[in-house]
């Protein structure tokens, strides 16, 4: 099976850094199989026996504490997972650049509650989307003074969540 690891607050502003080649170096001491990393903000597509997501990531997060000295989460999808969110795209052909259209990846799907309370910040600069265990954002403005950059969705909907832009999801599906 085909799965997408990605690591949340990694490498951003000098922050939890990890080198991609250790990343990688560990995940393949861990059995898995063909594993490849995107970008420095911690992606990383590998193969391994069907399994949990949950037990993934907690195996995950557990080398990454022994072997770095961190905690940090891990949000796990399937390739195909990844393929189904590209091909499903709620702002498909609304968009330039694909910076402009993000994708949460949560650990649930949101109750109905968070739902609406996510919903409800819609507007003409930042729109939501709620799928599955994806959050699909499309910014129209900057990044800093949206939810997104206030990281509304882990702080106020108390919800464990990472980013990626559009470029980003669909160079994972490639992988």
């Amino acid at each position: 099976m085909k799965y997408a690891a990605f690591l949340r607050g990694i490498n951003v502003g000098g922050k939890n850094k990890i080198k991609m080649e250790t990343l990688r170096e560990m995940f393949a001491a861990l059995g898995f199989k063909n594993v490849k990393t995107y970008i420095n903000s911690g992606n990383v597509t590998f193969e391994t026996a069907k399994t949990d997501d949950v037990k993934l990531a907690a195996k995950i997060e557990s080398a990454i504490e022994k072997e770095f000295v961190l905690k940090i989460k891990v949000l796990m999808r399937t390739i195909d997972e990844i393929k189904a969110i590209v091909a499903n795209n709620p702002f498909d052909g609304r968009f330039e650049n694909d910076k402009d259209l993000h994708v949460f990846f949560l650990d649930e799907e949101l109750p109905a509650e968070k739902r609406e309370l996510l919903l409800s910040n819609n507007n003409e600069n930042e729109q939501f989307v709620v799928r599955n265990r994806e959050v699909f954002c499309w910014l129209r403005g900057g990044v800093s003074d949206s939810l997104m950059g206030k990281d509304y969705i882990s702080k106020k909907l108390k919800v464990s969540a990472t980013a990626r832009n559009w470029r980003t999801v669909n160079k994972i599906a490639e992988l």
